[in-house]
């Protein structure tokens, strides 16, 4: 499956990925500047994506404790999320998220 990265300088990032991945080890693995230093503990939110909005909704809703991260996240947008809770299914092939 695929997962396309928009960096914040616009550049597009296309990766591999399998069901089963967490989003930010793709990301990482793809170069990504993601730290998630928590590792994904959801203790940061240094791994935080804005997803589109045409693949949000596939995406199981966030957590409370997700939310209060991403109430801390800047640039926070209607679509964020933390990329270390997004584990990826076969729905999700052609993923596409920006990283702020």
């Amino acid at each position: 499956m695929k997962v396309c990265f928009q960096t914040a300088d616009s550049a597009i990032v296309e990766a591999d990925a399998s069901p089963g991945d967490r989003l930010l080890n793709v990301a990482q693995r793809a170069g990504m500047p993601l730290e998630g230093t928590c590792e994904g503990q959801m203790a940061c939110a240094t791994c935080h994506v804005i997803v589109s909005p045409e693949h949000f909704p596939k995406l199981p809703a966030a957590s409370e404790d997700e939310e209060d991260m991403l109430d801390l996240a800047p640039d926070a947008a209607r679509t964020s999320r933390l990329s270390c809770q997004i584990v990826l299914t076969a729905a999700l092939d052609g993923l596409f998220v920006r990283i702020p």
